[in-house]
């Protein structure tokens, strides 16, 4: 059996809207689609919160896996729909889950509608933590435009963001518009160097071409719009993001604990696009 693309549930709108996201890649891939509800009592005390039968933690995760099963089997009757339980912190758990996923898709708060807790750490932890690709997708998503959206920069650790956008732009049907957003540099100690910008440009260009070609070669199916941009990567990709389904960039952050382990770029991302963003780390 096909490994699963794995959603976080939690009663929330934005995970309702991260399990129909995630039925949708489900029936293109056609791999089978799990919904992971984490009961998480530290949060709120566990002499108060005791787990076993009747403890209301369990009861809520169940109510929303219930709900959010309906949602998805009324969207794509032919996927294959399970439904788990578990009992931990939900970014720790979601993370391991990565090991064991296709990808891991989470809403735009991360998890704790029942909580009131803020969410977005736990999608950013996920984010900057799991191994397999992870999808943020915020609530009124529609697939309405043909077009994926990638980040390409010069670094070998865009690779698997590459990879997973032809991918994805190749299931759709989908254009793949592939950004290079590039600067002149400053050298503060040397103000009189001077740029060719028309030659800077063409360097760019052909950096550009020469990451995308081997993706080209294995996804001819694939039509690519290669757009060289001027000014900060996530600017531009978020102004891309107004015009694209989904939204993929890789992550070059270093880090063992939170955010640190997701790029400047990929944060500003999570908060700023206008439709789902994929986050693709390279494997440990």
């Amino acid at each position: 059996m096909s490994q699963p693309i794995i959603v976080g549930v939690d009663g929330s709108r934005e995970a309702t809207s991260a399990a129909e996201w995630a039925a949708d890649d489900a029936a293109r891939r056609a791999c089978p689609l799990r919904l992971v509800s984490v009961v998480d009592h530290w949060a709120y005390g566990i002499p108060k919160f005791p787990s076993g039968a009747g403890d209301p933690l369990t009861l809520h995760s169940e109510r929303a896996l219930t709900a959010d099963e309906s949602v998805v089997r009324k969207r794509r009757p032919g996927v294959d729909v399970s439904l788990e339980i578990v009992e931990g912190i939900p970014a720790k758990v979601l993370r391991d889950k990565g090991r064991e996923a296709v990808e891991i898709v989470v809403g735009s708060r991360g998890l704790g509608g029942f909580a009131g807790l803020v969410v977005g750490s736990v999608s950013t932890h996920v984010a900057g933590h799991t191994d397999c690709p992870v999808v943020v997708v915020r609530p009124g998503w529609r697939d309405a435009h043909g077009e994926v959206v990638v980040g390409v920069d010069d670094a070998p650790e865009c690779e698997p963001a590459l990879a997973y956008a032809f991918e994805q732009a190749r299931l759709r049907g989908a254009t793949l518009r592939a950004i290079f957003a590039w600067r002149v540099p400053v050298y503060t100690l040397a103000p009189e160097v001077t740029y060719d910008i028309d030659e800077v440009m063409e360097a760019q260009q052909r950096a550009v071409s020469e990451r995308l070609a081997n993706h080209r070669r294995d996804n001819p199916e694939v039509a690519v719009r290669e757009d060289l941009v001027y000014g900060h990567p996530a600017q531009a990709l978020a102004e891309a993001s107004g015009t694209a389904d989904l939204l993929v960039v890789g992550s070059h952050g270093r880090g063992a604990l939170g955010t640190v382990a997701l790029g400047s770029v990929s944060r500003a991302i999570l908060h700023h696009s206008a439709c789902p963003v994929a986050v693709v780390r390279p494997r440990d």
